[in-house]
Order: structure tokens, then C-alpha cells, then sequence
């Protein structure tokens, strides 16, 4: 045990005092802090600047309908905006002005302009060239500022007050959705579903990086004949167990603080957005129970040991980074295939897709926290779930521990899938 815990200690000491973790770790909580306020700011900064400035509406109709459209537009944009510009053509002069205008898009005298024909009063079709032509938004409120018009000429064309029904059918009307399981109220859901999708990509991340880094480790004591001292005087098991533990261990530190530091984060977002002007929806992390918390914590260790194992054998059996890269591959496909069923378990976490993805080992370390973070999983389900995973651990730690033995010492051809199940029966 003493060798053991000081495997643990120099794989965590070693790796927790590099520049590279203070780095990412700092970076972290910056990237999550950028992600959480900038978008709301920019979007903001985004409203206020994309206006249709110096737009131009060649109205080709007769019946004064991109006036409409001008006036439609002025609705949608912020007090004080650029009025668009509206000039009354014959449809016989319109391929004559549209060249014009053009002409002045490229000089930068005119910022773009909106075609109305008879098409458009047919609610068949209104063209737009300019420079924010790319813009979805600009695209969007145009679009919709075109279709205000058209319905308002509609409107009036039957004698119905076009103003009053606008009056009538403007419902701003936001839902609110709440979650209730088995305990009782448990927040919002959207809420509850960043929530979980935030745990699994934390989960894969974790694995994928941490993964490789054991691969690394294992490599570059192997290459560098420092696994030959060392196995001379501990059990290859001790230090495949030390080497798992002690990254698992910087991994499960460099998550804690990420988490908190993302916590309180979410909790200063809405002063933080009013100082800039921002107002924003005010929201509440849903409540983590302890049980759930411990569930999460032992999904992560187990999951980290499965896949931890399995890199250290792959390390172990190879001898250059190439290979590595090579021999990797399968892992990498049952992290990847995971994370194609993120986004719809996310939104369907009691389909029989979600059942089964819990139950396999490679994906229930990713699959079975983010369900738990939505909602109430089947006791049975997370029993089996579990249960499957401790037993694939043992599996996988039993499988990495001969491979590891064994490869450590071996040097020179890249051993072969024979071979290599030859060492599985290799005794100590």
C-alpha cells in the first residue's frame, strides 16, 4: 500500500506542478466565464449595431408598398436607427435602378437594397442584395418586416384596421417549463437539460484527455527504459493502479474547480450582464441532491478506470507515438459513438435508445450521468448500469495489468492481437 500511495503522489505531484495545468486549469473557468456572459453582450452589441443603414427599397409595385415595407423596418429597429430610403420606380426602370444601386453597394454608398415587385405582393418572393446579405438575422427581421407589410396591405385592402390587429395578435408570450420528479419540483427544464449535456461533455472531455495522457505516461517510461527500475522493484499491478489513480486524481481537481468556478460564475451572470446593459432571464442551477452527487462521482472514477486501463495498455504494447496513435483508434470509436447519442438521449433520456446506451459499459460512464442529471432513472436500470461497469472495470484492470506487465519489457516489433492474448495468460 505504501508503494502504492507513492506511485499515487509522484504521478499527481508531477503532473499537477506543470505549467500546462496551471494553464488549462485558469483557462477553463475563463472559456466557461467567456461562454456564459460574451454571447448575451454580443448579442446585444449585435441588436444595437445591425441595423439596415442606408438601405435602399426599390418599390417597382405602384401602389406605395415599400413605404410599408420602410415603415415596417423602422418597427423593428432601435430608436434613433437610419430610416431606409424608399424610391418609387416603374416596373420598366427597374433593371436600370438595380444596376445603379449595385453600382453604389460596391462603392460603399449604400449599404443594400430591398426589391418589391408585383411577385412580392403576391407574397410569392422579395429580393435583398447588400452587404450584410450573409447576416441571418438582418435576413430574418427583413424577411419578416416584408411580411408585416404585406399582411397590413392585406388587411386594409378588406377593411379591417391593420393597427388594431397587430394590437390584438402581439402575444410576447414566453414558456415557462418546470421539472417534477420523484422527489418533487427540480427546476427549470431547460435548465435541467444544459445542465446535463454540460456533464457529458465535462465526462468526455475528462476521459479522452486524461485517457491520453496515462497512454503518454506509460509510453514515455517505456521508451526511455525508466519502467525496467522501476518494475525491478514494484509490481507492474502497483504501478498500473498508481499511474491510473494518481491522473485520475489531477483529473477529478482540474473538474472540481472547473464546476465551482463555473457555479459561481452562473451566480454573479446576471449583475455581471446589467452592468453592461444586458437584461437577462434570470435562472437557478438545478439542485443537486448528495446521493446524486455521489453517483456522479463514482460514474467519473469508474468510468476513468475503464477507460484509464485500457490507454495504459496501449501504451504498454507499443513503442512509438505513431503506433499509438494507431492503436488507440478503437478507443477513440467508442468515445466518438458515445458522443453521437448525446444530443438525442438529451432530449428523449426515457427512450429504449438511452436504456441501452446505460447499459453498455464503453457508454454508460457518459450516458447514465447525463440521464440522472435529468430526471429519475429505474432503479434496475442504474443497478445493472453500475454493476456492469464495476464488473467491465475489473475486466478491463485485469486485461491492462498482463498487457502492461508483459509490454513494458517487450521492444522492438509491435506485438500482434495473438501475441498479445498470448500474454494474458502469461502467470507472474
Amino acid at each position: 500500500m505504501a508503494k502504492l500511495w507513492a506511485i499515487v503522489k509522484r504521478e499527481f505531484l508531477e503532473r499537477v506542478r506543470t505549467k500546462w495545468f496551471i494553464i488549462v486549469t485558469i483557462f477553463g473557468p475563463v472559456f466557461f466565464g467567456a461562454m456564459i456572459i460574451v454571447p448575451a453582450v454580443m448579442a446585444k452589441r449585435s441588436k444595437s449595431s445591425s441595423e439596415f443603414i442606408n438601405t435602399r427599397i426599390l418599390d417597382a409595385t405602384t401602389t406605395g408598398f415599400g413605404q410599408r415595407i420602410a415603415d415596417a423596418m423602422k418597427r423593428g429597429q432601435s430608436p434613433g436607427a437610419v430610416v431606409p430610403q424608399v424610391s418609387v420606380i416603374k416596373p420598366s426602370e427597374l433593371s436600370q435602378a438595380e444596376s445603379t444601386a449595385t453600382r453604389q453597394v460596391m462603392a460603399k454608398q449604400l449599404s443594400g437594397y430591398v426589391i418589391a415587385d408585383q411577385r412580392t405582393l403576391g407574397g410569392e418572393e422579395v429580393r435583398y442584395a447588400g452587404r450584410n446579405a450573409t447576416s441571418i438575422a438582418d435576413m430574418e427581421r427583413l424577411r419578416a418586416a416584408v411580411k408585416d407589410a404585406l399582411l397590413a396591405q392585406r388587411l386594409e385592402g378588406a377593411g379591417i384596421d391593420s393597427r388594431k390587429v397587430r394590437d390584438l395578435t402581439f402575444l410576447p408570450l414566453r414558456l415557462s417549463t418546470e421539472r417534477i420528479t420523484d422527489k418533487g419540483r427540480g427546476g427549470s427544464g431547460a435548465v435541467s437539460i444544459i445542465f446535463a449535456g454540460a456533464i457529458a461533455f465535462l465526462l468526455y472531455m475528462s476521459i479522452i484527455i486524461y485517457g491520453q495522457n496515462v497512454l503518454r505516461g506509460v509510453l514515455e517510461e517505456k521508451t526511455s527504459r525508466v519502467a525496467e527500475v522501476v518494475v525491478s522493484s514494484v509490481p507492474s499491478e502497483t504501478l498500473l493502479a498508481g499511474k491510473v489513480l494518481g491522473v485520475g486524481a489531477v483529473g477529478l481537481l482540474q473538474q472540481v474547480i472547473w464546476v465551482v468556478t463555473t457555479v459561481v460564475m452562473l451566480k454573479l451572470r446576471q449583475p455581471i450582464l446589467q452592468k453592461f446593459g444586458v437584461t437577462s432571464i434570470p435562472f437557478s442551477l438545478p439542485e443537486i441532491s448528495p446521493g446524486l452527487g455521489l453517483l456522479l462521482l463514482l460514474f467519473f472514477i469508474l468510468g476513468f478506470i475503464f477507460y484509464a486501463s485500457l490507454y495504459a495498455a496501449v501504451g504498454a504494447s507499443v513503442n512509438t507515438e505513431q503506433e499509438a496513435q494507431q492503436a488507440v483508434q478503437p478507443l477513440l470509436i467508442l468515445l466518438v459513438a458515445t458522443a453521437v447519442f448525446i444530443n438525442p438521449i438529451l432530449f428523449n433520456p426515457t427512450s429504449r435508445l438511452a436504456s441501452v446506451m446505460s447499459w453498455l459499459p464503453f457508454s454508460a460512464p457518459i450516458i447514465m450521468p447525463l440521464r440522472l442529471s435529468l430526471g429519475s432513472v429505474p432503479w434496475y436500470e442504474l443497478a445493472g448500469s453500475l454493476i456492469g461497469l464495476l464488473l467491465a472495470c475489473f475486466g478491463a484492470v485485469w486485461i491492462a495489468a498482463r498487457i502492461y506487465r508483459v509490454g513494458l519489457l517487450m521492444y522492438g516489433k509491435r506485438p500482434t492481437l495473438r501475441e498479445m492474448g498470448r500474454w494474458l495468460s502469461y502467470s507472474r
